[in-house]
């Protein structure tokens, strides 16, 4: 990452932070700072697990949108109030309109897994509407507002507001009151950069050698890009995979604060997620949704860095659906290389299949065999997905088919070809 010039921005108070705390107290869970053995011995380093996928609502967000609700006059919040969410923050803005008695309008897109939505409705209860509508947060964002505007209502940033900062920063603030020991690096995911803004403000004044590595999801790097080019920049196209931490757009303020805060800025593979959500699942039986995952999918690239360091990092959301895992098993294995898809034209006689088979490796499986016509599939070609037993063993499987003259096709590089067929 390439760091823009540093803005004249003071950071948030530790004594505004500290009075969040407090005010959360009753509300929130004073969610573990966790030693974890298999990463450690991994990575040869102290590695620590802050378990915000704990949290009442299973994120950091309540925090944030608590502490807002709480320091926001009657005046303010006659009206009801409104917010646009991907999941997380509706749920937080949820539970907070509930314990406040306060009424909430929520938009969210219309992609938003339905695990997410149900639990919005189950912390809001009557005090709560939801609305979904467009594919992305910043359709939902666009709807919110107006509402916001047309009907005088509170509108409840999900990042971009200085009382939802100080919420989030007291992350940062239970992460020094829990480590026994100097912290080197913490490792913090960034959707639109709230989280970073309000724990890097509390960390850099308490423990100022503590160096703040926010990681992004490649596919949406919003925040990369803007401290790239030193100013806001909005995003035409993102992946909505890391739904938690996919934004066209940073909020200027928290714009300004990470550009104080952040030490670097990673961007990590949606696929690289995947696998760290499985690994995470089979070795440690945590739940975590893509953007919970983010920062021990990053610890990879500073791997030499961190040997011998004591690190946190931030698992920021455990709200996954269930139904997603087809979606991040595939993603991870073609991320790790395990998994391809060629389009194949076999040769017109008897027997050209059950020869293909022979072409295989003994660890190699047929996981997908679809013709790509519904008409004259003897003359049409076949889409095949082959999962491999290493990754190594791709380069045999594709010297097998050419010493055999299969005519074929690899589409996992032709991203056209593949969005269309896959």
């Amino acid at each position: 990452m390439t760091k823009s010039p540093k803005s004249s921005l003071k950071l948030l108070s530790v004594e505004q932070i500290y009075k969040a705390k407090v005010r959360l107290k009753s509300v929130i869970n004073h969610t573990p700072l966790l030693f974890n053995a298999n990463f450690s011995e991994q990575f040869e380093s102290n590695i620590y697990f802050k378990r915000e996928d704990l949290q009442v609502v299973r994120s950091y967000k309540i925090r944030g949108a608590y502490n807002k609700l709480a320091t926001s006059s009657k005046k303010q919040l006659s009206n009801g109030v409104v917010c646009a969410s991907a999941g997380n923050h509706a749920q937080g803005v949820a539970l907070a309109c509930k314990k406040l008695k306060v009424k909430g309008k929520i938009y969210m897109p219309s992609t938003t897994p339905k695990q997410k939505v149900s639990k919005v409705h189950f912390f809001g209860k009557e005090w709560i509407e939801v609305v979904l509508i467009g594919d992305t947060f910043d359709d939902a964002y666009a709807e919110a507002i107006a509402d916001a505007e047309t009907n005088n209502k509170a509108f409840v940033h999900p990042f971009n507001d200085t009382k939802v900062m100080e919420g989030q920063g007291t992350v940062g603030l239970e992460i020094i009151e829990d480590s026994k020991d100097p912290i080197d690096y913490i490792f913090v995911g960034i959707g639109g950069g709230g989280l970073a803004s309000g724990l890097g403000s509390y960390v850099k004044q308490i423990s100022p050698d503590t160096k703040i590595i926010g990681v992004e999801p490649k596919g949406a790097p919003a925040m990369y890009q803007s401290l790239k080019e030193g100013q806001v920049v909005r995003l035409n196209d993102i992946d909505n995979f890391v739904d938690g931490a996919a934004v066209r757009q940073v909020g200027e303020r928290t714009f300004e604060f990470c550009q104080l805060i952040l030490d670097d800025l990673l961007l990590v593979d949606e696929g690289k997620i995947c696998s760290t959500i499985l690994q995470l699942y089979n070795e440690e039986g945590i739940v975590a949704e893509p953007a919970g995952a983010l920062t021990i999918a990053a610890l990879d690239q500073y791997r030499s860095k961190i040997k011998g360091k004591n690190i946190v990092c931030i698992i920021s959301g455990g709200n996954n659906d269930i139904t997603r895992t087809e979606e991040i098993k595939e993603r991870s294995l073609l991320y790790e290389g395990l998994k391809h898809y060629f389009v194949i034209n076999f040769p017109q006689r008897a027997g050209a299949l059950r020869e293909f088979l022979n072409i295989l490796g003994p660890d190699d499986d047929i996981t997908h065999f679809e013709y790509t016509k519904k008409h004259n599939r003897e003359a049409g070609p076949a889409l095949v997905g082959i999962e491999l037993g290493k990754a190594s063993d791709y380069n045999n499987l594709i010297k097998r088919m050419q010493k055999e003259n299969i005519k074929f096709q690899s589409i996992n590089n032709n991203k056209s070809l593949f969005n269309l067929l896959v």
